[in-house]
């Protein structure tokens, strides 16, 4: 134990005296930068021969006796000529005062959580070289120049909140910056023309803030510019490319989302030196100019998401040094050219999805050793995907051939094509979605990449079995098989694929019982059977994945209760149990559903009552219980269901009134309860001012207002009926009793507006109690007169007899 402790002890001392050795050397080398010490304060106190803790204006953490501050305030210090303070955790704002650091050229404050606006003090040293505030949370305007700063050839002030116009009186006198990133701001208004009088900037980076307008053609003097990021403004410039194709020197351009439009011009193929080129997400129109082969030198071309048609020219696939092309979203047409494997050998991207492009898949694309990525998806390719195809595609990760008309080799029932893509060891993603390729998932499907995370074939007309080797894919996340026609069951297998998150397996031919193994899922979320050949119960083991968020089992030949343990899911948003064969009741845990956002039980043979703890659902879209046996009355608590929008209750043998509670459902859009045996008066306010009579057929007891088209409600007859009574003794036909023509039919009634009824029944009892009482009108033949009503009432509502 003594031996141990000494160790212990030995080496702590031994961190410390490494440790302060570290900070000892750093401020030496600071030290040996100040070139005049009026005091000699450093000069006699600084040395070897004493602590760094114990040196003057140097403060030291009291745990590890590490170097925490520096105060070299009112010593008369002078002539430092760097300062980097960048990567630390530091506070407030940049003093003013450090304009009186006349001889200071390297200023480094990058990620230091620096705030405030800039100080113009800055651009008062004369002698500063290069400026680097970027990441920080800086804000305010940028801040002119008052000297002429010859020395300046960078200004980082990239990723902080700086906002305002640019100050054009800043680049008057910067005559030598070679790079300004200001990129990731809230910069606004129009690049002031004075920037191009920068002539020697190698690096403009502008991208991602707010500039807009025209960029001025002065651009063009910019000779020496070899990177420019302008993506992400407002610019609206069709002739901002024209422009661009002076720059000679250019190697980078980016202007992504920044509003161009119009074509591209030809005269970009003058940029002989450019790699990279970005034009996403702009409105460009025209073709691809053939002149765009003249760039030798092209590493990456992004065109996405424009509305560019035409061809893409066969010139840039001579480009041997081209790495990625990326045009999805366009008009693009014709074949990828047959040799494309072979004379791109450096090619990483091809993402061409999303245009009109047609042809075969071209064969040499196997010999493309260098591909990650391959999105040919939304296309009208044609024809087999070939059996070799992926034998030397050793680099793919990314593959996706969706929605276009590929098939599979008609030699083989198999997707040959599978098996060759075992050798791309690093092959992440496969989708095939909406491919005619009529074929057998192989056996080899087990033997793909380890790494694979995403396998999805769905609407691809697959027959036979899910392989059990599909359980090797131990990396697999997201299974998506839907809309085919496999037969046979689910393999027991994919228990033990614990990463995967979501089963896809909706409208097959799959047989059998759901496997317990399912529940091993220790990720799994997404659990989609619906529209199979699937029998016996629900593993109530599934209660279990707390991880589930969508259910859906509907449209099978399942049986027995629904277990108890569905309702612990407690973070599931979709629950679909439609049109099974469960029986048994609704119990009171439904309530624990609190986040269920689709919940969906029709279709079923459930019964009992429906619980009013169904109330506390209050977050809940969509409920279907339709079709079931359940009973009983509408519980009032459905009021409290706030966030319904779909309510079908429709089916079932309910009774008692429709709650007036459920006025409060402001959301509701669809509700129907027709066919039940509900009695009383329908609610007439909240939305129930808008449904139609298909909501409420077959409830005979039912009653409300004419446009339902149920028996009217008692008081609408009873203020129908005083109204015509005193409109009628109005008219002067007092003592005589009215004929059935002279009532108003439904038409006419649709007509009246409440306005007049309550005009007509205000002056009911004037008419009635000061007139004689020989000039009032019968009793009995007001009586009589609503019978008549009623009875015209409900013959012109329903087309029946009363």
């Amino acid at each position: 134990m003594v031996l141990w402790h000494s160790f212990v002890a030995t080496t702590m001392v031994a961190d410390r005296v490494t440790s302060n050795t570290i900070d000892q050397d750093a401020l030496l080398a600071l030290k040996d930068h100040i070139v005049d010490d009026p005091q000699n304060l450093l000069s006699n106190n600084w040395t070897t021969t004493t602590s760094v803790c114990d040196w003057v204006g140097v403060t030291c953490g009291f745990r590890h006796r590490r170097f925490r501050a520096l105060n070299l305030s009112h010593m008369g210090l002078t002539e430092l000529d760097g300062l980097d303070l960048s990567y630390n955790d530091l506070q407030g704002h940049i003093p003013g005062e450090i304009g009186k650091l006349p001889k200071l050229r390297i200023l480094y404050l990058s990620h230091t959580g620096l705030s405030g606006s800039i100080p113009s003090a800055v651009f008062n040293i004369s002698s500063l070289q290069e400026i680097d505030a970027t990441g920080n949370m800086f804000s305010g305007s940028l801040p002119s120049a008052n000297v002429t700063m010859f020395s300046l050839r960078m200004i980082d002030f990239g990723f902080n909140n700086l906002t305002g116009s640019l100050p054009s009186s800043l680049f008057n006198d910067l005559p030598n910056l070679k790079a300004l990133h200001l990129s990731r701001n809230q910069f606004h208004g129009q690049i002031p023309a004075a920037l191009y009088g920068c002539i020697q900037l190698k690096i403009l980076s502008l991208s991602y803030n707010n500039f807009e307008g025209k960029i001025h053609q002065d651009i063009k003097n910019l000779t020496a510019l070899e990177w420019l990021y302008l993506g992400y403004n407002k610019f609206n410039d069709a002739e901002m490319l024209s422009s661009i194709s002076d720059l000679p020197s250019l190697g980078l351009l980016n202007l992504e989302k920044s509003g161009l439009t119009g074509p591209i011009p030809s005269a970009i193929g003058n940029l002989t030196l450019l790699r990279n080129i970005g034009l996403v997400d702009n409105k460009l129109t025209g073709t691809i100019p053939p002149e765009i082969g003249n760039l030798v030198n092209l590493e990456i071309i992004s065109l996405s998401n424009n509305t560019i048609g035409g061809p893409i020219p066969a010139r840039l696939f001579n480009i041997s040094t081209l790495r990625t092309i990326e045009m999805t979203g366009n008009y693009l047409s014709g074949h990828l050219p047959s040799s494309i494997g072979l004379q791109l050998p450096n090619l990483e991207r091809l993402i061409v999805g999303g245009n009109k492009l047609s042809g075969p898949i071209p064969v040499s694309l196997s010999n493309a050793s260098e591909l990650i990525t391959l999105e040919l998806s939304s296309n009208f390719f044609f024809g087999p995907i070939p059996d070799a195809f992926g034998d030397d595609l050793r680099s793919l990760r990314y593959l996706n051939l969706g929605g276009n008309n590929f098939t599979s080799n008609s030699l083989s029932s198999e997707l040959s094509f599978l098996t060759s893509l075992t050798n791309s060891k690093n092959l992440r993603t496969i989708i095939l979605s909406l491919n005619p390729l009529k074929g057998t998932l192989p056996i080899s499907v087990g033997n793909l990449s380890s790494s694979l995370e995403s396998f999805v074939a769905d609407n691809c007309q697959i027959k036979g079995s899910i392989p059990e080797g599909i359980g090797n894919l131990s990396n697999l996340v997201h299974l998506s098989l839907q809309e085919n026609d496999l037969k046979g069951t689910i393999p027991t297998t994919i228990g033990k694929l614990k990463k995967l998150q979501a089963i896809r397996f909706p409208v097959n031919n799959l047989e059998g019982s759901i496997p317990s193994d399912l529940c091993d899922g220790e990720s799994l979320a997404f659990l989609y059977l619906r529209g199979n050949k699937l029998v016996g119960s629900i593993p109530s083991c599934l209660g279990n994945v707390s991880s589930l968020r969508d259910l859906s089992m509907g449209v099978n030949n399942l049986t027995s209760t629904i277990p108890s343990t569905l309702w612990r899911l407690k973070d599931i948003q979709l629950l679909k149990l439609s049109l099974n064969y469960f029986s048994g009741s609704l119990p009171l845990d439904i309530s624990n559903l609190k986040v269920v956002r689709y919940l969906d039980i029709s279709g079923n043979q459930l019964s009992g009552e429906i619980p009013s703890s169904i109330g506390d659902l209050k977050d809940l879209p969509h409920l279907s219980l339709s079709n079931n046996r359940l009973q009983g009355p509408i519980s009032p608590s459905f009021g409290g269901m706030v966030s319904l929008e779909f309510l079908d209750l429709s089916r079932n043998n309910l009774s008692g009134e429709i709650p007036k509670e459920m006025e409060k459902l402001i959301y509701l859009k669809y509700f129907n309860v027709s066919f039940n045996g509900l009695q009383g008066e329908i609610p007439g306010g909240g939305p129930f001012k808008k449904f139609s009579a298909g909501s409420f057929w077959g409830n005979e007891a039912l009653c409300g207002s004419p446009q339902m088209q149920v028996q009217p409600s008692i008081g609408v007859i009873v203020i129908m009926a005083m109204a015509f009574t005193v409109l009628y003794v109005k008219r002067g036909r007092r003592n005589k009793k009215p004929k059935q023509a002279d009532l108003p039919d439904l038409a006419t009634w649709r007509r009246v507006s409440f306005l007049e009824l309550e005009r007509a029944t205000n002056g009911f009892d004037e008419v009635n109690l000061l007139e004689q009482p020989k000039e009032r009108i019968d009793i009995k033949d007001v009586l009589t007169t609503l019978k008549k009503i009623k009875a015209k009432f409900l013959k012109d509502s329903r087309g029946i007899e009363a």
